[in-house]
């Protein structure tokens, strides 16, 4: 062999081994961009899960607070009604104690209870 075919060779072995440098540099370089590529989405996962935990224990903690007060003012409502029948009945029992001890009778009567009334039917017999 010649010089010229052994520069020849030199150099296509020079240049192979060139290539194969570059191409498996590059394969590493595109492996580590992968790397960090999954690394990222997987971050920006656990981010978006953080916000998503963090917006609905916001929205739970408001409608507890609704749910609350929902139950308050249903509440003052019942004990406002309440507050009203007693009074109304406390009313009626005094005027009926006022009656009976004006008439000092025999009272008989009946009453009946109905979807939204009442009916009553009283007899009063003076002694």
């Amino acid at each position: 062999m010649d010089t010229q075919n052994l520069e020849k060779a030199a150099t296509r072995i020079q240049s192979w081994w060139r290539g194969t440098v570059v191409r498996r540099t590059l394969l590493h370089a595109a492996l580590r961009a992968w790397i960090i590529q999954c690394w990222w989405r997987s971050m920006q996962a656990k981010m978006l899960e953080q916000r998503r935990r963090l917006a609905l224990r916001l929205y739970t903690c408001q409608e507890w607070a609704v749910v609350k007060v929902q139950a308050q003012v249903r509440m003052w409502q019942a004990r406002r009604r309440f507050l009203q029948a007693r009074q109304a009945a406390c009313v009626i029992q005094s005027h009926w104690r006022w009656h009976a001890s004006q008439t000092r009778g025999l009272i008989r009567g009946r009453y009946e209870v109905r979807a939204s009334r009442l009916e009553l039917d009283i007899e009063i017999l003076m002694t």
